[in-house]
């Protein structure tokens, strides 16, 4: 059980740190979400949205993360 506990505490502490990036982001207008490159239809009745460059940048980003906490082990 103390396994299961550990896991939880470093997921719940990853989700809280993700959450403050988030929102200091939102604070110091980073356009994640609003770049250029980004799909908006925005129809009669409807509206469509697709952020494919903010979905290429991040996972850029995380990609060399993983990649420079894999080559540090």
């Amino acid at each position: 059980m103390t396994d299961l506990g550990k896991l939880l505490l470093v997921r719940g502490s990853v989700i809280m740190i993700v959450g403050a990036v988030l929102l200091l982001a939102g604070k110091f207008n980073v356009p994640l979400g609003r770049m250029p490159g980004d799909i908006v239809y925005r129809g009669k009745n409807t509206s469509f949205y697709f952020p494919l460059t903010t979905c290429l940048i991040i996972s850029l980003v995380l990609s060399l993360i993983f990649w420079l906490f894999g080559r540090g082990r």
